[in-house]
Formats: C-alpha cells, structure tokens, sequence
C-alpha cells in the first residue's frame, strides 16, 4: 500500500487557524467590572433628589437608595457610559470641596 503524500502546497499564502495573540485588540473582551467608563458597574448608584420639589440632585452618590425622592444613575451590572460617568463625578464633588474647607 503506498503512502498518501501531501501535494505541496505554498504554507506562507495560507492564513492561520488561530489569530495572532499580540495582534488581538482589548476591546474584543469585555471590562471587569468598575467605576471606569466601558465597565460593569459592581453596584446600584443613587442620588437623592431635593425634596423642595425642584427635581435637583443633592448630595453624593450613595449605593442603596436614600430614601425619599432619589433619582438611580445606573444599575448594579449597568454600562458606565460618558453620562453615566459624568453624573457620578458630579456627585463627588460636593463632598470633596465641604472636606476641604
């Protein structure tokens, strides 16, 4: 019984099974979850609402809701988006500058 040979063939033409790992990009898998944009939030983030009836955010972002009127800025497993992030950091601030002065 003979031997089947490969028929030769030209190997650097043909395209690889498998991607090239250092060409991979990072956006092709998904963020862990965070604060960052991009990300899963890891938890529900709330601010409370003026109870004056003026609809305006007071306080920091709190984790469980306030109680009361609160507006929910994401929901625990939610997307970070640019707003999202926006909204947060603006919730920050406030107790930032009361520590301050």
């Amino acid at each position: 019984m003979a031997a089947r040979s490969k028929p030769a063939t030209d190997e650097s033409n043909e395209t690889p099974e498998q991607p090239n790992a250092a060409v991979v990009r990072t956006r092709e898998y998904a963020s862990g979850p965070g604060w960052e944009i991009g990300q899963a939030a890891p938890d529900d983030a709330f601010r409370a609402l003026d109870s004056g009836g003026t609809g305006e955010q007071v306080g920091p972002v709190l984790h469980t809701h306030p109680g009361g009127y609160a507006r929910q800025i994401v929901a625990k497993g939610g997307l970070i988006t640019e707003g999202v992030k926006r909204e947060l950091e603006a919730g920050d601030k406030p107790a930032a500058e009361g520590e301050q002065g």
